[in-house]
């Protein structure tokens, strides 16, 4: 089922886009060497044998776990001789990243002069881990992880094209939906599982005398028992997905880190949306737990950052971490409250003019109005804090945030009352 055209390829949309160095490559029209760094089973080998069929030459292929430097020679030595004949040899190296840098300056003269065009594959940033000659002699390409709709759209194909099962099998929806959560990006991961599970399911039909007409269903029990991992029930689209954040959630707020975990876990394993599951710790942090552990905000933001940067599924680490942070913190609604009891009363039309001695003073005429006359800068006292009036006259006195004696707002309970005393002019600033 390997793509033979371009127009067979699913995904990586952003590299085959009209005119693009790669489109040009796959046409016909280019001639560069080339470093596709990706996942696995996301096509690199799939272009490069693409990229082979338009050069209208030979295609060698080297795997860089079981070649050395004597194979590499035998390749170029052989392409130099077909050169003269007019015929040009595209290299494909699998795994270019293992070769050692003895290996990798092999090619440069051959890159150098077109002796061969190379295409090489490797699943880590060839910044790191390619020799640096190298990596100035050719484009450097990154593919993604292939999106569910590509995955569903390779696995249909291989039920029905003539290459494939030739519409001997079909897939059920329940079952297309697992196989596109369990290939999580992997085309190669999809298709393999497909393919053991229409294994077993005509096995199943010939077990019955294979006297059922029509193709043969391959159903979700069929690919559970394929590939030995039972369907997460899950919708992301229904109530399980509202219901189980909301547990998880809940799990956190009360406390159960195990609870969370495993509620984590459900979401992970069912393909949720990564930055989803970020987006809720964020809010939490803040929610649920506040000034009682004020690093918990930074963890969880953190979290959501590494989901950007990485993506799954390593990102699931910094997600369990700030599962476990958030979970095992010390709890307090206090800013919830504080901001809740503020928006109450500007809604409720307790918004008074602001004091005149806190209003900008940065233009011409601004003192003849009063303006910032009479403000008393906090940093030229001795505790950094000042009596002197705030908020507006009719919120004078109000408190919004209370604090309670849970974790670090142990420590900001006091110190919230000493500021207010000095600040209202009860007390000495000696904070």
């Amino acid at each position: 089922m390997r793509p033979q055209t371009l127009e067979e390829i699913v995904g990586q949309e952003h590299l085959l886009e009209s005119g693009s160095p790669l489109r040009r490559l796959i046409d016909g029209s280019g001639a560069a060497s080339v470093l596709l760094f990706g996942p696995p089973g996301t096509g690199k080998t799939t272009m490069a044998s693409l990229i082979s069929t338009a050069a209208g030459g030979r295609f060698e292929a080297l795997s860089a776990l079981s070649s050395g430097v004597k194979e590499v020679r035998a390749v170029i030595d052989a392409a130099r001789r077909r050169l003269i004949a007019g015929t040009q040899t595209v290299l494909f190296i699998d795994e270019v990243h293992r070769f050692s840098k003895t290996q990798q300056d092999a090619l440069l003269d051959a890159v150098e002069n077109r002796i061969v065009l190379l295409v090489a594959a490797t699943t880590e940033n060839p910044s790191f881990s390619v020799v640096a000659p190298l990596l100035s002699r050719s484009l450097v390409l990154q593919l993604r992880s292939l999106e569910g709709p590509d995955i569903r759209k390779l696995l249909q194909r291989a039920a029905s094209d003539p290459r494939g099962y030739d519409g001997a099998v079909t897939v059920d929806d329940d079952a297309l939906d697992h196989l596109e959560k369990i290939s999580a990006g992997d085309a190669r991961r999809g298709l393999t599982a497909l393919e053991a599970a229409a294994d077993a399911a005509l096995a199943d039909s010939m077990a019955d005398g294979g006297t059922s007409r029509g193709p043969t269903k391959v159903t979700l029990a069929h690919v559970e028992s394929a590939v030995d991992r039972a369907a997460v029930r899950y919708d992301r689209d229904g109530d399980q997905h509202y219901d189980v954040i909301s547990a998880f959630i809940k799990s956190i707020r009360g406390s159960d880190v195990d609870a969370a975990l495993h509620y984590l876990a459900r979401m992970i394993t069912a393909g949720e949306d990564p930055r989803f599951i970020a987006r809720r710790l964020v809010v939490h942090a803040s929610e649920d737990i506040g000034m009682a552990d004020p690093t918990a905000l930074q963890t969880a933001t953190a979290a959501a950052q590494a989901v950007q940067l990485i993506g799954m599924p390593e990102a699931r680490l910094a997600l369990a971490q700030a599962t476990i942070h958030l979970a095992t913190a010390p709890k307090s609604p206090g800013v919830v409250a504080a901001i809740g009891a503020a928006i109450a009363d500007v809604e409720g039309g307790r918004a008074g003019a602001v004091p005149a001695h806190l209003r900008d003073g940065h233009y011409a005429g601004a003192a003849k109005l009063g303006n910032a006359v009479g403000y008393r800068y906090p940093h030229d006292a001795p505790g950094g804090v000042v009596g002197q009036q705030y908020p507006p006259d009719e919120l004078v006195g109000v408190d919004y945030y209370e604090p309670t004696d849970h974790g670090y707002e142990r420590e900001i309970g006091p110190r919230l009352g000493r500021l207010r005393n000095i600040i209202r002019g009860r007390g000495r600033s000696n904070t």
